[in-house]
């Protein structure tokens, strides 16, 4: 049986342990690390390796010895409770010894679970699986986690109130994060709101998902955009003990220029354009980059990236100028720079 779509995550939540055997590949190793994980937690769940209700065999290991498969799958356990025998980095050499032990396979026995790197069409191992009545393959694509599955996470560290907002942050987290990334976000986030019962807010996500910059720098870059220049001083100086190049905080300032200018653009409007924006923003970030969108407009964003563009060309030249002191005054011209055109 091959699953689809939807499917595969439900599936994995709860696999059938009257099945014999489950095969997870794909190409992505952490995705298949995870979506393995849990399915033989929810087979065998807590404390399985500690009562020897888990073993686990290299795939490499069974094309020398392909009895041992068979052996772990039909071995008494010492404890009472499902078990599960985990075949790791399965090769198509390991596809023998794994039909032999789905052909002896009676209930009672323990579940096989296989996991598998990428496995093309002509693989030994999905023509076992595929077509087999009673044996279950999961291939696991490059996509993101859906609504349903990022629920049932929060569900499991503890978070029952997740609002529309905090959820549609999530779901724009989990399109920039590395799928292990976000799990451990997830889990961080539930961490945080142990004990505490009010709705998860977008603040909150922001707060505790992975930075994407320097937060000095994000600092300074917020304060030329919003146009204090009361401020600007300040943190220049720490900017600049620092140590952190001149050429960082431009790369950093045209990337946030860019994202406001493709907010300013939006036919939708600048929520619609932040919406787009990867890696994703945030709660109170995400406000103020939409006043500061609002606030300069379309034309004046793009002066600013021209000048932006100059100014990193002007960088990475000969010039004998002090780079520091050529990007403080562009970011000072910024600062003080009139606004507002569409």
């Amino acid at each position: 049986m091959i699953l689809k779509g939807g499917e595969i995550a439900r599936y994995l939540a709860r696999p059938d342990p009257t099945r014999p055997a489950l095969l997870i590949y794909g190409q992505d190793a952490m995705r298949v690390a995870l979506k393995r994980a849990e399915a033989v937690k929810a087979l065998v769940g807590e404390g399985a390796e500690e009562e020897m209700r888990l073993s686990r065999l290299p795939g490499a290991d069974l094309r020398k010895d392909p009895a041992a498969l068979l052996d772990a799958v039909k071995a008494v356990g010492f404890f009472p409770g499902q078990r599960v025998v985990l075949v790791d980095d399965a090769p198509d050499a390991a596809a023998p010894a794994i039909t032999s032990a789905i052909g002896e396979w009676r209930s009672g026995d323990a579940v096989i679970v296989v996991a598998a790197g990428g496995l093309p069409k002509s693989s030994a191992l999905r023509k076992l699986f595929e077509p087999h009545p009673a044996a279950v393959t999961a291939p696991i694509y490059d996509d993101p986690p859906g609504e349903e599955e990022i629920g049932r996470w929060l569900h499991d560290a503890g978070l029952r109130d997740v609002p529309r907002d905090a959820m549609r942050d999530l779901m724009s987290l989990s399109r920039a994060l590395d799928p292990g990334d976000f799990r451990q976000t997830v889990e961080k986030i539930g961490l945080y709101k142990h004990g505490d019962g009010a709705p998860l807010t977008p603040a909150e996500i922001a707060a505790l998902a992975p930075a994407t910059i320097e937060a000095e720098v994000d600092d300074l870059i917020d304060c030329v955009a919003d146009g204090q220049a009361k401020q600007f001083g300040a943190l220049m100086r720490r900017i600049e003990g620092q140590g952190i190049a001149p050429t960082t905080i431009c790369i950093a300032a045209l990337r946030h220029f860019r994202a406001l200018h493709t907010a300013s653009s939006d036919p939708g409007g600048p929520g619609a354009g932040l919406g787009r924006l990867r890696p994703p923003v945030f709660g109170p970030r995400r406000d103020r980059m939409m006043r500061q969108a609002q606030g300069w407009g379309m034309i004046a964003l793009e002066d600013a990236i021209h000048q932006l563009i100059d100014t990193d060309l002007t960088l990475r030249s000969s010039s004998k100028a002090p780079a520091m002191a050529v990007m403080e005054r562009m970011l000072l011209r910024l600062c003080m720079m009139p606004r507002g055109g569409r």
